[in-house]
């Protein structure tokens, strides 16, 4: 039996209405995390110290890719929840599908969208695609924090039954106590990856194209198939063998493709070092006249 349980308490999912007009705490949470990881890149690209001499976009152009990606976003975690996760009830009611202020997001489909935005913006800036990525990937847990907290205001995506102590009921969903596997995810997927992006990045992860991607790729992979053992699956449309659940199956290709870019990363590093160094002989070769050619 758990000690102690938390009751959620019923909160307006509206945080700010005037007249017909309604701000809900989903889209606040979606606003402030792209001004955030906004503010973040700006800071980033102002940084030189953090890309020597990588080419990067100008920070002004950064309202391009917020607004490109906030599409992506937005439309690709709409499609994805209605295509993998719930397709039936979707045919069924599919004037729901435009109704992004009663939540539905999958992660997935909105990475999809957000991959597509990146390839646009370094299309038209003639940027290197994985430098964008690599921005994008430090900056992102911002909004992934925030939108697991929307989650979990909302009573979605919670979790399974447990008697730990600090269970949480969902009175929209149940009277049992249940993992608030929301928290979990702000933390892990959120804050977690945030910080340890943050650090590679100062430690000058933007020099190595697809380092940064690959980390965030693979991090976000592992803390997602880590969580799903604590959030309930739909039963209804998520009915795979194994005790798998689909954000375990779609994680996994993430997991490959980020150890994938982590190794082109390394390879390329090592490359650059060995151009390098060869230069440098070069150079010493010429500047002593004494020393006879190679």
């Amino acid at each position: 039996m758990a000690t102690f349980v938390i009751v959620l308490p019923a909160i307006d999912p509206v945080a700010v209405s005037v007249g017909p007009f309604a701000i809900r705490w989903y889209a606040l949470a979606y606003i402030f995390g792209f001004l955030g990881a906004w503010g973040y890149a700006y800071a980033l690209l102002r940084t030189d110290r953090l890309w020597s001499g990588t080419p990067r976009p100008d920070p002004a152009s950064l309202i391009d890719l917020v607004l490109y990606i906030m599409l992506g976003t937005i439309i690709g975690g709409r499609l994805g929840q209605v295509i993998l996760y719930e397709p039936a009830y979707y045919a069924a009611h599919p004037i729901e599908i435009v109704e992004l202020w009663n939540g539905g997001m999958a992660f997935h489909g909105g990475l999809i969208g957000v991959l597509l935005a990146i390839w646009y913006f370094a299309y038209r800036f003639k940027i290197s695609f994985l430098t964008i990525a690599d921005l994008v990937a430090v900056v992102c847990p911002t909004a992934v924090f925030l939108v697991r907290i929307g989650n979990f205001i909302n009573s979605e995506h919670w979790g399974r039954p447990t008697n730990v102590p600090w269970a949480v009921v969902f009175p929209e969903v149940d009277a049992i106590p249940r993992h608030p596997s929301q928290l979990y995810e702000a933390a892990l997927e959120g804050l977690l990856l945030l910080m340890i992006l943050g650090i590679v990045a100062q430690k000058g992860g933007f020099r190595y194209p697809g380092l940064l991607t690959g980390l965030a790729a693979l991090g976000y992979a592992l803390a997602r198939i880590a969580m799903e053992f604590f959030r309930e699956p739909d039963p209804q449309i998520e009915q795979l063998p194994y005790g798998l659940t689909m954000g375990m199956v779609l994680s996994a290709p993430m997991a490959v493709i980020g150890i994938a870019l982590m190794l082109h990363s390394a390879r390329a590093k090592r490359q650059l070092q060995a151009s390098r160094r060869g230069q440098t002989r070069i150079e010493a070769d010429s500047a002593d006249p004494a020393r006879p050619p190679c």
